[in-house]
């Protein structure tokens, strides 16, 4: 299972209240992203909720894929999102704060330092295989980001 799939959205009663119909709890559920952000779902928001949720979209859904935000593309600008905090020094619990500040979502700190462990277990994996192929200047690359995430 992804990270994406393990992301919720903070306020989750609140938003279906607000919305006035059932959600899923999943912030990256393609019903979740349907409903917020196609029609009037956003203008049935509150300030605070209908701000957060502009940014999460200018920051993870601006894609001019076809099939957006349904593309994956979402998913892997989110997942880049989760390793800059980790490289900027933050653990589990204050990536988590952090993105509950940034766009009201929530994750547990357990599901994001498995995340994390296995960034910097296929970092390991791919410093190995590049130095037995010979290519050291992937090797180095992958170590360097290990260095960064641990």
């Amino acid at each position: 299972m992804a990270i994406t799939d393990k992301i919720y959205l903070k306020n989750h009663r609140q938003i279906s209240s607000q919305l006035e119909t059932n959600i899923p709890k999943s912030a990256f559920s393609g019903a979740t992203l349907d409903i917020l952000f196609q029609g009037d779902g956003l203008a049935k928001l509150d300030d605070a909720t209908r701000e957060r949720a502009l940014d999460f979209a200018a920051d993870f859904l601006d894609c001019d894929c076809e099939s957006n935000p349904h593309c994956g593309h979402p998913e892997e600008k989110f997942v880049r999102y989760l390793l800059e905090l980790r490289e900027g020094g933050l653990g589990p619990d204050a990536i988590v704060d952090v993105m509950g500040d940034d766009y009201m979502l929530y994750a547990y700190p357990g599901d994001v330092l498995s995340f994390l462990d296995d960034a910097v277990r296929t970092l390991e994996a791919v410093e190995e295989l590049a130095a037995v192929e010979g290519n050291e200047s992937v090797a180095t690359e992958a170590r360097e980001r290990k260095r960064r995430l641990s």
